[in-house]
Protein backbone atom coordinates (compact mmCIF):
# COMPACT_ATOMS: atom_id res chain seq x y z
CA UNK A 1 0.00 0.00 0.00
CA UNK A 2 2.67 2.61 0.95
CA UNK A 3 5.15 3.27 -2.11
CA UNK A 4 8.67 4.75 -1.39
CA UNK A 5 9.66 7.05 -4.27
CA UNK A 6 11.65 9.85 -2.81
CA UNK A 7 13.58 10.73 -5.69
CA UNK A 8 10.53 12.49 -7.02
CA UNK A 9 9.14 15.27 -5.41
CA UNK A 10 6.12 13.93 -4.28
CA UNK A 11 8.05 10.62 -2.84
CA UNK A 12 8.06 11.79 0.92
CA UNK A 13 4.03 12.49 0.90
CA UNK A 14 3.52 9.19 -1.33
CA UNK A 15 5.45 7.49 1.50
CA UNK A 16 3.03 8.71 3.77
CA UNK A 17 -0.47 8.56 2.36
CA UNK A 18 -1.37 6.27 -0.63
CA UNK A 19 -5.49 5.74 -1.06
CA UNK A 20 -5.27 3.56 -3.74
CA UNK A 21 -6.52 0.48 -1.83
CA UNK A 22 -9.02 2.93 0.75
CA UNK A 23 -12.21 0.51 -0.42
CA UNK A 24 -10.52 -2.40 0.68
CA UNK A 25 -9.19 -1.69 3.76
CA UNK A 26 -12.46 0.38 4.85
CA UNK A 27 -14.69 -2.35 6.46
CA UNK A 28 -11.51 -3.40 8.49
CA UNK A 29 -11.90 0.06 10.82
CA UNK A 30 -15.98 -0.73 11.11
CA UNK A 31 -15.36 -1.60 14.81
CA UNK A 32 -13.70 2.04 15.17
CA UNK A 33 -15.86 3.97 13.24
CA UNK A 34 -18.66 2.76 15.58
CA UNK A 35 -16.06 3.66 18.54
CA UNK A 36 -14.96 6.44 17.28
CA UNK A 37 -19.08 7.88 17.34
CA UNK A 38 -19.39 6.32 20.65
CA UNK A 39 -16.19 8.47 22.16
CA UNK A 40 -17.60 11.77 20.07
CA UNK A 41 -20.89 11.75 21.46
CA UNK A 42 -19.42 11.43 25.38
CA UNK A 43 -16.51 13.40 24.60
CA UNK A 44 -18.49 16.14 23.64
CA UNK A 45 -20.78 15.72 26.13
CA UNK A 46 -17.87 15.40 29.32
CA UNK A 47 -15.97 18.48 27.65
CA UNK A 48 -18.68 20.76 28.56
CA UNK A 49 -18.59 20.02 31.85
CA UNK A 50 -14.68 20.00 31.85
CA UNK A 51 -14.23 23.85 31.04
CA UNK A 52 -16.69 24.15 33.27
CA UNK A 53 -15.26 22.88 36.06
CA UNK A 54 -12.12 24.28 35.05
CA UNK A 55 -10.80 20.72 34.84
CA UNK A 56 -8.64 20.25 30.97
CA UNK A 57 -5.44 19.58 33.70
CA UNK A 58 -7.46 16.91 35.81
CA UNK A 59 -7.84 15.08 31.95
CA UNK A 60 -4.36 14.61 31.55
CA UNK A 61 -3.47 13.68 34.61
CA UNK A 62 -6.25 10.84 34.73
CA UNK A 63 -4.84 9.76 31.12
CA UNK A 64 -1.62 8.78 32.53
CA UNK A 65 -2.86 6.72 34.84
CA UNK A 66 -5.37 5.15 32.86
CA UNK A 67 -2.24 4.53 30.27
CA UNK A 68 -0.50 2.95 33.41
CA UNK A 69 -3.39 0.96 34.11
CA UNK A 70 -3.92 0.10 30.04
CA UNK A 71 -0.11 -0.78 29.75
CA UNK A 72 0.12 -3.16 33.30
CA UNK A 73 -3.15 -5.15 31.15
CA UNK A 74 -1.03 -5.48 28.36
CA UNK A 75 1.93 -6.51 30.29
CA UNK A 76 -0.19 -9.46 32.04
CA UNK A 77 -2.16 -10.50 29.26
CA UNK A 78 -5.69 -8.60 30.73
CA UNK A 79 -8.10 -6.75 28.89
CA UNK A 80 -6.60 -3.65 28.12
CA UNK A 81 -9.74 -2.01 28.19
CA UNK A 82 -10.24 -2.84 31.61
CA UNK A 83 -6.60 -2.03 33.15
CA UNK A 84 -7.37 1.77 31.38
CA UNK A 85 -10.74 1.75 32.91
CA UNK A 86 -9.44 0.88 36.36
CA UNK A 87 -6.46 3.80 36.23
CA UNK A 88 -8.76 5.77 35.15
CA UNK A 89 -11.09 5.03 38.23
CA UNK A 90 -7.89 5.00 40.95
CA UNK A 91 -7.11 8.32 39.00
CA UNK A 92 -10.22 10.26 39.63
CA UNK A 93 -10.57 8.64 43.00
CA UNK A 94 -6.78 9.81 43.86
CA UNK A 95 -7.63 12.99 43.08
CA UNK A 96 -10.96 13.79 44.04
CA UNK A 97 -9.23 12.71 47.89
CA UNK A 98 -6.23 14.53 47.28
CA UNK A 99 -7.57 17.88 46.35
CA UNK A 100 -11.09 19.45 46.60
CA UNK A 101 -9.61 22.86 45.65
CA UNK A 102 -8.50 23.89 42.49
CA UNK A 103 -4.96 24.73 43.75
CA UNK A 104 -4.72 21.13 45.98
CA UNK A 105 -5.75 19.79 42.98
CA UNK A 106 -3.78 20.98 40.72
CA UNK A 107 -0.84 20.08 43.36
CA UNK A 108 -2.23 16.50 43.47
CA UNK A 109 -2.40 15.91 39.67
CA UNK A 110 1.18 17.61 38.93
CA UNK A 111 2.00 14.20 41.59
CA UNK A 112 0.13 11.76 39.48
CA UNK A 113 0.94 12.72 36.40
CA UNK A 114 4.88 11.88 36.23
CA UNK A 115 3.85 8.73 38.56
CA UNK A 116 1.47 7.42 36.29
CA UNK A 117 4.06 7.97 33.42
CA UNK A 118 6.75 6.48 34.89
CA UNK A 119 4.34 3.20 35.62
CA UNK A 120 3.59 2.65 32.20
CA UNK A 121 6.87 3.18 30.42
CA UNK A 122 7.95 0.63 32.72
CA UNK A 123 5.47 -1.86 32.03
CA UNK A 124 6.06 -1.12 28.29
CA UNK A 125 9.19 -1.73 28.51
CA UNK A 126 8.83 -4.92 30.35
CA UNK A 127 6.33 -6.22 27.87
CA UNK A 128 7.60 -8.61 25.15
CA UNK A 129 5.23 -8.26 22.76
CA UNK A 130 5.04 -6.60 19.25
CA UNK A 131 5.34 -2.49 19.31
CA UNK A 132 2.76 -1.77 17.69
CA UNK A 133 0.40 -2.57 20.37
CA UNK A 134 3.17 -0.31 23.16
CA UNK A 135 3.47 2.46 20.13
CA UNK A 136 -0.68 2.38 20.56
CA UNK A 137 -1.46 3.20 24.20
CA UNK A 138 0.22 6.33 23.43
CA UNK A 139 -0.45 7.72 20.31
CA UNK A 140 -3.96 5.34 19.45
CA UNK A 141 -4.34 2.62 16.38
CA UNK A 142 -6.79 2.76 13.74
CA UNK A 143 -7.62 -1.00 13.58
CA UNK A 144 -6.97 -1.73 16.69
CA UNK A 145 -11.00 -1.94 18.41
CA UNK A 146 -12.13 -6.04 18.25
CA UNK A 147 -15.09 -6.87 19.50
CA UNK A 148 -14.71 -7.45 23.09
CA UNK A 149 -13.22 -3.60 23.19
CA UNK A 150 -16.13 -2.09 21.48
CA UNK A 151 -18.75 -4.49 23.81
CA UNK A 152 -16.21 -2.70 26.54
CA UNK A 153 -16.78 0.83 25.27
CA UNK A 154 -20.76 0.73 24.59
CA UNK A 155 -21.33 -0.42 27.59
CA UNK A 156 -18.95 2.49 29.50
CA UNK A 157 -20.51 4.93 27.06
CA UNK A 158 -24.34 4.24 28.16
CA UNK A 159 -23.23 4.39 31.49
CA UNK A 160 -21.31 7.67 30.95
CA UNK A 161 -24.04 9.45 29.20
CA UNK A 162 -27.16 8.07 31.36
CA UNK A 163 -25.33 9.33 34.58
CA UNK A 164 -24.91 13.18 32.38
CA UNK A 165 -28.48 12.89 31.77
CA UNK A 166 -29.36 12.40 35.29
CA UNK A 167 -27.00 14.71 36.64
CA UNK A 168 -26.45 17.92 33.50
CA UNK A 169 -28.53 20.76 35.31
CA UNK A 170 -27.49 20.01 38.32
CA UNK A 171 -23.89 19.05 37.57
CA UNK A 172 -23.91 22.61 35.44
CA UNK A 173 -24.91 24.84 37.60
CA UNK A 174 -22.81 23.79 40.34
CA UNK A 175 -20.08 24.01 38.11
CA UNK A 176 -20.91 27.75 37.10
CA UNK A 177 -21.86 28.97 40.84
CA UNK A 178 -21.12 26.34 43.18
CA UNK A 179 -22.13 28.88 46.54
CA UNK A 180 -25.59 29.44 44.79
CA UNK A 181 -26.06 25.95 43.42
CA UNK A 182 -25.24 24.96 47.72
CA UNK A 183 -27.87 27.95 49.22
CA UNK A 184 -30.33 25.93 46.80
CA UNK A 185 -29.89 22.39 48.18
CA UNK A 186 -28.00 20.87 45.15
CA UNK A 187 -25.47 18.17 46.46
CA UNK A 188 -22.26 19.96 45.52
CA UNK A 189 -19.96 18.12 47.32
CA UNK A 190 -21.78 14.78 46.65
CA UNK A 191 -21.26 15.78 42.35
CA UNK A 192 -18.09 16.46 42.79
CA UNK A 193 -16.15 13.02 43.13
CA UNK A 194 -19.42 11.71 41.16
CA UNK A 195 -18.38 13.57 37.63
CA UNK A 196 -14.31 12.62 38.67
CA UNK A 197 -15.22 9.11 38.31
CA UNK A 198 -17.48 9.87 35.02
CA UNK A 199 -14.59 11.73 33.53
CA UNK A 200 -12.28 8.72 34.11
CA UNK A 201 -15.02 6.44 32.25
CA UNK A 202 -14.50 8.99 29.46
CA UNK A 203 -10.50 9.05 29.64
CA UNK A 204 -10.41 5.14 29.67
CA UNK A 205 -12.60 5.28 26.40
CA UNK A 206 -10.48 7.71 24.64
CA UNK A 207 -7.02 6.43 25.45
CA UNK A 208 -8.00 2.90 23.36
CA UNK A 209 -8.93 5.06 20.14
CA UNK A 210 -6.45 8.35 20.48
CA UNK A 211 -4.03 6.83 23.15
CA UNK A 212 -2.97 8.78 26.25
CA UNK A 213 -0.98 11.53 25.25
CA UNK A 214 -3.50 13.57 23.23
CA UNK A 215 -7.25 12.61 24.89
CA UNK A 216 -7.41 16.72 25.15
CA UNK A 217 -8.68 16.73 21.55
CA UNK A 218 -11.51 14.92 22.43
CA UNK A 219 -12.30 16.02 25.89
CA UNK A 220 -11.15 19.62 25.81
CA UNK A 221 -10.94 20.99 22.46
CA UNK A 222 -14.68 20.40 20.75
CA UNK A 223 -16.33 22.16 23.86
CA UNK A 224 -13.96 25.02 23.71
CA UNK A 225 -14.75 25.70 19.83
CA UNK A 226 -18.50 25.50 20.85
CA UNK A 227 -18.08 28.00 23.81
CA UNK A 228 -16.19 30.52 21.03
CA UNK A 229 -19.49 30.70 18.97
CA UNK A 230 -22.46 30.38 21.16
CA UNK A 231 -23.23 30.76 24.79
CA UNK A 232 -26.42 29.08 24.86
CA UNK A 233 -26.55 25.74 27.52
CA UNK A 234 -28.48 23.82 24.64
CA UNK A 235 -26.25 24.89 21.82
CA UNK A 236 -22.93 24.16 23.20
CA UNK A 237 -23.19 20.69 24.02
CA UNK A 238 -24.98 20.00 20.71
CA UNK A 239 -21.59 21.78 18.97
CA UNK A 240 -19.64 20.10 21.02
CA UNK A 241 -20.75 16.90 20.04
CA UNK A 242 -20.71 17.82 16.65
CA UNK A 243 -17.32 19.08 16.35
CA UNK A 244 -15.74 15.41 18.19
CA UNK A 245 -17.66 13.54 15.96
CA UNK A 246 -16.09 15.43 13.24
CA UNK A 247 -12.84 15.05 14.36
CA UNK A 248 -13.12 11.57 15.28
CA UNK A 249 -14.58 9.83 12.43
CA UNK A 250 -12.77 12.05 10.37
CA UNK A 251 -9.12 11.74 11.76
CA UNK A 252 -10.10 7.88 10.77
CA UNK A 253 -11.27 7.85 7.18
CA UNK A 254 -8.06 9.78 6.84
CA UNK A 255 -5.70 7.28 9.14
CA UNK A 256 -7.05 4.93 7.02
CA UNK A 257 -5.19 5.66 3.74
CA UNK A 258 -1.68 6.50 5.98
CA UNK A 259 0.97 5.02 7.34
CA UNK A 260 0.77 8.00 10.60
CA UNK A 261 -1.25 7.08 13.13
CA UNK A 262 -4.62 8.26 13.54
CA UNK A 263 -3.75 10.48 16.59
CA UNK A 264 -2.56 13.35 14.42
CA UNK A 265 -5.16 13.75 12.25
CA UNK A 266 -7.67 14.14 14.68
CA UNK A 267 -6.22 16.54 16.79
CA UNK A 268 -5.50 18.21 13.48
CA UNK A 269 -9.24 18.16 12.89
CA UNK A 270 -10.55 19.03 16.08
CA UNK A 271 -7.69 22.24 16.33
CA UNK A 272 -9.03 23.67 13.09
CA UNK A 273 -12.22 23.13 13.95
CA UNK A 274 -11.28 25.28 17.08
CA UNK A 275 -9.15 27.94 14.90
CA UNK A 276 -12.26 28.36 12.44
CA UNK A 277 -14.86 28.99 16.15
CA UNK A 278 -12.06 30.91 17.54
CA UNK A 279 -11.55 33.33 14.07
CA UNK A 280 -16.22 33.27 14.03
CA UNK A 281 -16.27 34.91 17.76
CA UNK A 282 -13.81 37.16 17.47
CA UNK A 283 -15.77 38.38 14.48
CA UNK A 284 -19.02 38.81 15.84
CA UNK A 285 -17.45 40.01 19.16
CA UNK A 286 -15.69 42.63 16.66
CA UNK A 287 -19.42 43.57 15.35
CA UNK A 288 -21.08 43.39 18.34
CA UNK A 289 -18.75 45.98 19.47
CA UNK A 290 -19.17 48.36 16.97
CA UNK A 291 -22.92 48.20 16.96
CA UNK A 292 -24.56 51.26 19.45
CA UNK A 293 -26.35 50.11 21.84
CA UNK A 294 -29.94 51.42 21.16
CA UNK A 295 -31.26 53.48 23.83
CA UNK A 296 -34.74 53.76 25.17
CA UNK A 297 -37.39 56.85 24.00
Amino acid sequence: MIRLAVDSPGGILRSIVDFSDYGELLPLVQNSLLAGALLGLVGGLVGVIVLARDLPFAVHGISELSFAGAAAALLLGADVVLGSVVGSIVAAVLLGVMGVRARDRNSAIGVLMPFGLGLGVLFLALYPGRSANKFGLLTGQVVAVDDPQLHWLAGISVVVVLALAVAWRPLLFASLDPEVAAARGVPVRALAPAFMVVLGLAVAMSVQVVGALLVLALLVTPAAAAVRVSASPVLVPVLSVAFALTAMLGGILLALGSRVPISPYVTTVSFLIYLVCRLVGARRLRRARRTPALQPA
